[in-house]
């Protein structure tokens, strides 16, 4: 029963992680490979701010959120100067960055030590410590992500972002600033992506830099490509097919050294089906080009 428990809380986890990265690649069409640093700087904030300064649970994901959003700013504005494979490109970059200094500033990040003895959340008086209270804390956070998400969809703002989407003169033409719309969905979906790591960050209670790699970066994105990008239901499918792929290999019986393996196959194998028989994922509307 806790293994099932464990699997659903990090199916919200990366949920939210997929809705706010679907922002910037289905709505915006944006091939973004650095979502996983808002991840980790979420992580990194929440952890820092209840060890080191004393802050209570909520007091650090809002103050986590905040600093992720400057981060994010800070990245989205050299990157959106550019389109297509320049801003992929932009966004490796800064991807590569800041895992380095959280790898290497050791002072701050104790870098490949990790931090361990994270606190658990502990909301007015009452520590969550248990697999099922730990899942309802998750999914309320989950439930308030995806309304903030459905009321962005569907308001003018997600409208004009599909309209530059599609086609970014004409939208530009009717007065809809990509660089504008662009820069606020980028810092947006970084502050949404920063609750996941401080989701993340208490339930594991230990983090280090390998958490928030280019490849977690490449498998959200993948998860987006599985599932489907533009709407709703593309990331929810896409997550649950992608972390619950690789459990069903423990069934199998594989040897633990085959087993890693035999997961990247069948991710690889899974995307190239998607590409030739439905490049918009299993459920998405927005095929990338």
């Amino acid at each position: 029963m806790n293994y099932i428990l464990h699997l659903i809380i990090i199916i919200g986890i990366y949920l939210i992680l997929t809705l706010s990265l679907n922002l910037v690649v289905g709505f915006g069409g944006l091939l973004s490979l650095c979502h996983a640093v808002f991840y980790g700087i979420g992580a990194y904030a929440t952890t820092l701010l209840m060890l080191k300064a004393g802050f209570g649970f909520v007091t650090s994901v809002i103050s986590a959120v905040l600093i992720t959003g400057t981060f994010s700013l800070a990245i989205g504005v050299p990157a959106l100067r550019f389109r297509g494979d320049p801003f992929v490109l932009v966004t490796l970059g800064f991807q590569t960055i800041i895992f380095t200094i959280m790898y290497n500033w050791i002072g701050l990040t104790r870098g490949p030590y990790g931090i361990p003895g994270i606190p658990r959340p502990s909301i007015a008086g009452y520590q969550i410590t248990t697999l099922p209270e730990y899942l309802f804390l998750t999914y309320i956070f989950l439930v308030m992500v995806a309304i903030i998400i459905v009321v962005i969809y569907k308001s003018p703002f997600g409208m004009a972002l599909k309209a530059l989407r599609d086609d970014e003169m004409a939208a530009e033409g009717l007065g809809k600033s990509p660089f504008y719309f662009f820069l606020a969905a980028f810092v947006i979906a970084g502050m949404i992506a920063s609750i996941a790591g401080s989701l993340y960050a208490t339930y594991v209670t230990y983090i280090d830099p390998t958490s928030f790699t280019l490849d977690e970066s490449i498998f959200l994105l993948v998860i987006l490509l599985v599932g489907g990008a533009g709407n709703l239901k593309g990331p929810i499918v896409g997550t649950i097919f992608m972390i619950l792929l690789p459990e069903a290999l423990r069934f199998l019986g594989l040897p633990d050294t085959v087993a890693p393996n035999v997961r990247q196959i069948l991710y690889g194998l899974v995307i190239v089906i998607l590409m030739f028989f439905r490049p918009q994922g299993i459920a998405g509307e927005f095929k990338l080009k």
